[in-house]
Formats: structure tokens, C-alpha cells, sequence
């Protein structure tokens, strides 16, 4: 047992490392905070091996947001759809889920009654299923993020939308529901490949504000940062992590002053087109999106 221990210790510490590095293609995109699993059974945390996927959805909290920091709810087939006003934010997490972590995430959002969009890579939800149903079961948009937090722009198409697919479907089987959004690890696309994934009916989510919770910094730090960046543009979205303890810790700071701010969180839901989206280029849609 104190091997075990050790081996996933150890791990579990290569895999932060790694974390702190830049992609492959060396671009510069912002540091991953994914962190690989070690081992399933040793890392599954309040997730019971064999539990299955769904138990979260007896008792559904789904429901529109509330509160006076909860805004509209943009119901989108495509990246066009998302036309945010002046003081509007939208709230998305990458690289989760994470036992305990997202839980955190999860009280804070219902305790301001606002609703975020969960960007989940397959390897962690078929990890911690019951983590991810949490997460749909509390109302929040589903993405995906690949199987394994792989680097596409230098992959070649056909294996990119391979390790898409099978991230979508295993973020699927885990949170029970339809993954209609999508974010590209790093940011790291091809105009190919971004068009690809629009055409087969995901909402592809750039980024507007990065907390650059992936850093090492206080709570108060990261909220401070974020808010600075929030007043700059006055709307956009804003990335954050799920599977960082300091994430959680800064969220009340950083919702607090948004509402003291005046600031509005915009739920999104997916909805189905019926036809495939317009070819998209990198770099398009009505949020002014930067590629990072």
C-alpha cells in the first residue's frame, strides 16, 4: 500500500510538471493545467470504482440561474450565437472533472445562482463519472476538451477529430448528456480543423479573459488579475481551471466583485441545428475572441 501510495505521489508530480510547460508546437498558448490520471482506482477520490455514472440524477437541480448576478441564457447552435452586451461575462472551466475540486467549484455557482460551462477532458470524466454527472445534474453546459489533453494543431486532421470524438464520447457516457461545446487544448487549432468541428455541430468556445489560474498565486491574486482584465474588455469569456483548490478559493472573490461591478453571468445552452454550421474561421465571432 505505501508503494502505491508513492507510485501516484510520484506521478501525480510529473503530471504538475508537465502541466507547467509549454505545448509541443511551442506556441505561445497558455500553460495546460490538465493533470493525467496515474491510476484509476487509486485517484478516484469521493467517485467509488464501479459507481455508476448516473447515480447523481435522483434528485436534479437543473434550473435556470437566479440571483441578481445571473443573467440571460443564450441558447446557441454556433459560435455566432454568442453576442454578449456591455458588463456581460461568461463563465467556462477546462481539464476537469476532479473530485473534490469541482465539487468546490460546483457549491460556490450554486450559492451565487449562476451557471458555467464545464469544458471536461474524457480521460478525467471516464475517471470520476459521478463527478461529471454532478456537474450536469446542477445545470451547468457540458463541453469537451479531447480524450487526453492532446496538442491538435500538429496531429494531422484525421487523428485530431478521432481524439475529439472520442473525448465528446466519453464526457457523453459520464455526465449523461450531449456535448455541444467544445475548446481546443491550449488553443493550439488549424483552421481545418476548427472548421471541421464546427461542421459536425459543436459550439467551439475561444477565450476573451484568462484568469491564469494555472499559476501558482493567491486566491486573491487570481481574482484581482481576472477582475483587471473583466474591466478592460467589459465582457467576454472567462477561463478558469476546476481542478485547482486556489480556483475555488478565488471564485467568491471574483464573483463578488462582478456583481459589485454590475457584471451579469450569461448562461449558455446548446441547442441543435438542424443544419451544420457555416465553414468558421479561427478567430471569428461576436465576443472578439483572442487566440492564446
Amino acid at each position: 500500500m505505501v508503494s502505491r501510495l508513492a507510485f501516484v505521489c510520484v506521478m501525480s508530480s510529473l503530471a504538475m510538471a508537465g502541466c507547467a510547460s509549454k505545448p509541443p508546437s511551442g506556441l505561445d498558448a497558455t500553460r495546460t493545467a490538465y493533470v493525467p490520471v496515474a491510476d484509476k482506482q487509486s485517484l478516484l477520490g469521493r467517485d467509488q470504482a464501479g459507481e455508476p455514472p448516473f447515480s447523481a440524477f435522483g434528485n436534479s437541480k437543473r434550473g435556470r440561474s437566479s440571483g441578481p448576478l445571473a443573467g440571460r441564457t443564450l441558447k446557441v447552435s454556433s459560435i455566432s450565437g454568442i453576442r454578449l452586451r456591455d458588463k456581460e461575462v461568461i463563465l467556462t472551466f477546462d481539464d476537469g472533472p476532479m473530485p473534490g475540486k469541482t465539487d468546490n467549484v460546483l457549491e460556490v455557482l450554486d450559492r451565487y445562482g449562476v451557471k458555467a460551462t464545464f469544458l471536461m477532458v474524457g480521460q478525467m470524466a471516464s475517471s470520476y463519472p459521478a463527478v461529471a454527472a454532478r456537474v450536469a445534474d446542477h445545470g451547468h453546459s457540458i463541453g469537451g476538451h479531447t480524450y487526453n489533453h492532446s496538442n491538435l494543431a500538429n496531429a494531422g486532421n484525421t487523428r485530431a477529430l478521432n481524439d475529439i470524438a472520442t473525448g465528446n464520447s466519453a464526457v457523453a457516457r459520464a455526465s449523461g448528456t450531449h456535448v455541444g461545446f467544445f475548446r481546443f487544448p491550449y488553443l493550439a487549432q488549424t483552421g481545418a480543423l476548427r472548421s471541421a468541428v464546427a461542421n459536425r455541430g459543436q459550439v467551439i468556445l475561444d477565450v476573451d479573459i484568462d484568469s491564469k489560474d494555472y499559476f501558482t498565486s493567491t486566491p486573491a491574486t487570481i481574482a484581482a488579475r481576472t477582475m483587471d482584465r473583466v474591466r478592460a474588455r467589459r465582457k467576454g469569456i472567462i477561463l478558469m481551471h476546476d481542478i485547482h483548490t486556489r480556483t475555488a478559493a478565488m471564485l467568491p472573490l471574483l464573483l463578488s466583485q462582478l456583481k459589485a461591478g454590475g457584471y451579469k453571468v450569461v448562461a449558455l445552452q446548446y441547442r441543435r441545428s438542424r443544419m451544420p454550421e457555416a465553414l468558421v474561421s479561427a478567430g471569428t465571432g461576436e465576443t472578439g475572441s483572442r487566440q492564446m
